[in-house]
């Protein structure tokens, strides 16, 4: 049926929407999702769900603290289980009195999925869209084809995934665009010269960039190793600054750790100082995830690192991805070192990084390619809220013509 008699059938309905983030990356996609979809609806957007503050801002109000479900690692979940599953219940049962027109799960698929599964048993009838594919690419792909059950629309942040799930037999996924590029125009206009000044760092100074992660528990495995990598390219190189983006969740256990760091970094705080710092840098050493990606757009070339916990590193076997780094698996190269697990060592993050500080063919092989992961990650139109929003909105105006017409057939 045509979009126009779609709205016809729900005039003067508000159309409802229940949005469940599993933790704070979550929240702030649906933060931006709500508000796009109250820019776009012709009707009133009625809203539960399960988030954090950014979607509280929106008039989302959350069925239980974000913070319960915030857990990293299967060492951080095994003591909550009883805990997990009682809040999954209480979800699915929420979804189920609301009776949304659509359910969007955000993010974190080991809570949002099992949720949405039961959801759909219970009911078929609403339209289930999720917001940030799982890493299907990268291990456990038969999960592609199993969401064909409870998923109806996959809106993914990476630009090879939708190919991906043609291959897999997965549900329909678009590309909606990664958040991030949100803020590109920003981060080109980012004063790094006021910052130079600001931290006392001399013009003619290399400056690197180290990003050990906003979690504690990544925060724990790297930051010795990142240290002793200093003191190691600092004899290889001889003096360069050193800046260190924190957040305040981490903080006390970075002063910790940098006990015994050889030399004092600059700490800053705050987005517009951390990107700014990406900007200023002559390279980075970041541990694996998204700021890749933020590293990727400020045209930082970069060595990568990662460790994992000892019951991660005992499944590294199903792995099935070429590369761990964001950036890389959208070039399908590794353009970017990766020093992962027994080869993160100082010694090989400092092979990887000296070329970088000193210039030469590896750097320049950088350049380009970031430029590159700028241009795949690029979408032509709206913003990826604007382009998530409107597919959350037809299916929801979807979920509402099959409403109608079950009342209409006395169901």
């Amino acid at each position: 049926m045509a979009s126009q008699d779609r709205h016809q059938l729900v005039e003067g309905r508000p159309l409802r929407v229940f949005l469940i983030a599993g933790e704070h990356s979550g929240d702030a996609l649906g933060g931006k999702l709500i508000e796009a979809l109250r820019r776009l609806s012709r009707h009133p957007i009625e809203l539960a769900g399960i988030g954090g503050e950014l979607m509280e801002e929106q008039g989302c109000r959350s069925l239980f603290p974000l913070e319960e479900l915030a857990v990293m690692s299967p060492l951080d979940v095994l003591p909550r289980l009883r805990s997990i599953y009682r809040r999954m219940r209480q979800a699915v049962d929420a979804v189920l009195i609301f009776q949304p027109n659509v359910l969007v799960i955000l993010d974190s698929p080991e809570f949002t999925h099992q949720v949405a599964r039961r959801v759909r048993h219970r009911n078929p009838q609403i339209p289930i869209v999720d917001y940030v594919s799982p890493s299907v690419w990268a291990w456990r792909p038969w999960r592609a084809r199993s969401m064909l059950r409870y998923v109806d629309h996959v809106m993914a942040i990476l630009p090879f995934e939708p190919e991906v799930y043609v291959r897999l037999g997965g549900p329909p996924c678009s590309y909606v665009g990664h958040p991030l590029i949100e803020k590109l125009d920003w981060i080109d206009a980012l004063d790094a010269q006021g910052l130079r000044e600001r931290l006392g760092i001399a013009l003619d100074s290399k400056v690197l960039v180290v990003l050990p992660s906003n979690r504690g528990s990544e925060v724990k495995r790297l930051m010795d190793t990142f240290g002793e990598t200093l003191r190691v390219l600092q004899e290889r190189i001889g003096p360069f600054e050193v800046i260190l983006p924190v957040v305040s969740t981490v903080r006390m256990l970075i002063d910790e750790r940098l006990q015994s760091w050889p030399l004092r970094p600059h700490l800053v705080t705050g987005e517009t100082d951390k990107f700014t710092a990406m900007r200023l840098a002559t390279a980075a050493l970041a541990a694996s995830g998204t700021v890749t990606l933020e590293l990727s757009l400020a045209g930082t070339p970069m060595a990568v690192a990662y460790r994992v916990d000892p019951i991660a590193r005992r499944l590294r076997f199903l792995l099935i991805a070429p590369a761990v780094a964001l950036p890389n698996l959208i070039l399908g190269d590794k353009i970017f070192p990766e020093l992962l697990q027994e080869d993160c060592t100082a010694e090989n993050l400092a092979d990887a990084l000296a070329p970088l500080m000193q210039g030469g063919s590896l750097r320049d092989a950088q350049l380009p390619a970031l430029a590159q992961v700028r241009s795949e990650m690029s979408i032509e139109g709206d913003e990826p809220s604007k382009q998530a929003a409107k597919i959350v909105l037809d299916y929801a105006l979807s979920g509402s013509l099959r409403l109608a017409q079950n009342r209409i057939n006395g169901h």
